[in-house]
């Protein structure tokens, strides 16, 4: 009984009485807009209606939008009424679920598309079909389209709808090391340049570059010759190491040792003065 029933459904489809697409993909008044657009406004268009959001990230909403965009404009072209260009969107739509939702075969599509074709050029209304609305001519039009629109890259679509995407990594983390707010008169460090810790290791505090500058100071003045100082030197202790006096200082009586430093004292003033008058001598104008 089963059998024979989808046997008589068969035979009333090949006659055209029963509905092969049965519902609309686009309302009349999306389809009188559209006509109203350029390509790009089709297309901006059909993006609105299809609720596309993720067009940037997502290849399958960038061929569907591709696909129905040229579809409308060749129909458009083809100088389609409103009711026909309607239908053919029906039809696109209609093929492409076939293949995404119900996994059908090349073959199995191509016979929906001749049930649904079926009845065209017929005037008996029983035997007219989903898109009788077309001619002969314009029949064949639309076949020779779907041919090389969608049957030619059949694989291609199945491909799009069944095989598991790839994930694609759009993001990533990165961990940077920033440096240490700087002290002034530290100057600020690049972000980019050397670790911290290597950059640190060259860097001189300031407090620690000042009694070195006020020694580098005191040096340049020692450094400078004079011929006081160098006589008192020589006659001071002539021909005894420092070696010498460490080992003999502890055997110096203490009252030697005053007068010795009172000496040295006196010899020193003596200098200093010198050297002092010197120093006028050299900021005086000739």
């Amino acid at each position: 009984m089963a059998a024979s029933g989808q046997e008589e459904d068969q035979d009333q489809d090949a006659k055209g009485g029963k509905k092969i697409i049965n519902r609309t993909f686009l309302p009349l008044s999306q389809i009188t807009a559209l006509s109203e657009q350029d390509v790009e406004g089709v297309q901006k268009k059909l993006e609105e209606f299809l609720n596309f959001k993720q067009l940037k990230t997502s290849l399958k909403e960038a061929i569907l939008l591709d696909y129905y965009t040229a579809g409308f404009w060749w129909a458009k072209e083809m100088n389609f009424s409103l009711i026909q260009l309607s239908g053919f969107m029906d039809l696109l739509n209609f093929l492409l679920e076939n293949l995404s939702d119900k996994h059908m075969t090349l073959g199995d599509n191509l016979k929906e598309l001749g049930r649904a074709m079926a009845g065209i050029g017929e005037t008996d209304s029983e035997r007219s079909g989903d898109l009788n609305f077309f001619s002969i001519e314009e029949a064949k039009a639309i076949i020779d389209y779907l041919n090389i629109s969608l049957f030619k890259h059949y694989k291609l679509y199945e491909y799009l709808f069944h095989s598991p995407g790839e994930e694609f990594v759009i993001s990533n983390e990165n961990v940077i090391e920033l440096a240490q707010p700087a002290v002034p008169p530290v100057p600020a460090l690049l972000e980019e340049g050397i670790p911290l810790d290597i950059c640190s290791s060259f860097m001189i505090s300031p407090t620690a570059a000042e009694p070195e500058s006020k020694d580098s100071d005191q040096e340049g003045y020692l450094e400078e010759p004079c011929p006081e100082v160098e006589s008192f030197e020589a006659d001071a202790v002539p021909g005894v190491t420092a070696e010498d006096q460490k080992s003999t200082a502890c055997e110096i009586p203490n009252e030697i040792v005053g007068n010795l430093e009172a000496e040295i004292n006196e010899k020193l003033q003596m200098q200093a003065a010198a050297y002092t008058l010197r120093k006028e001598k050299l900021k005086s104008p000739k």
